[in-house]
């Protein structure tokens, strides 16, 4: 059976239409889509590259919102959340951590041998930048992830901040992949 002339030209206009806006959607800007907290806790060492944290693309955010809603509401379904989905908490962890750096200051002299980022997403706290040698980096990560409702601290930090690549993706190079977990420190 033919279609009629009229579906066939709003197919075409709408095929064109699609075809014009990719170029556009490819140079789509980084954005912090589920507003995840991320802030800087230190700047000591200079050359240290700014992590991309949880910057990305529109279609990024699209092809991983199943996943994240999934992974969000999974702890709730399991009985280790009080909340419905583990994103909720983020906010409250990062008022929290914020007041905690004051006393992990003292005890870790972060703010000396550091520049560093956090990322909070479902209840975990994502270090990343860099560190020096002589940081005391097990004992700062031990107590950061005493903090209330903190289900886990991941170590995405460096001694080498001209390492390439990095632990972490960076906002300087977005697309240059990040070092895989396993090859870590």
């Amino acid at each position: 059976m033919k279609r009629p002339l009229r579906y066939r030209a709003w197919r075409m206009w709408w095929m064109v239409n699609l075809l014009t806006a990719l170029p556009v959607l490819a140079d789509t800007p980084l954005v912090n889509w589920g507003n995840d907290p991320f802030f800087r806790i230190s700047q000591a060492i200079s050359d240290c590259q700014e992590p991309l944290g949880p910057l990305q693309t529109n279609q990024a955010w699209l092809s991983e919102s199943h996943y994240r809603v999934e992974r969000g509401n999974s702890c709730w379904v399991e009985g280790r959340c009080r909340l419905s989905n583990a994103y909720r908490y983020d906010g409250e962890i990062a008022e929290t951590v914020q007041r905690r750096l004051a006393t992990l200051e003292v005890t870790t002299h972060l703010r000396e041998h550091t520049s560093l980022w956090l990322i909070l997403q479902r209840r975990f706290i994502y270090v990343q930048g860099c560190v020096s040698p002589d940081f005391d980096k097990k004992t700062f990560l031990l107590e950061l992830g005493k903090t209330a409702d903190v289900d886990k601290v991941i170590d995405n930090t460096t001694t080498d901040p001209k390492a390439i690549p990095l632990p972490y993706r960076t906002q300087a190079h977005p697309d240059r992949p990040a070092l895989e977990p396993e090859n870590l420190e």
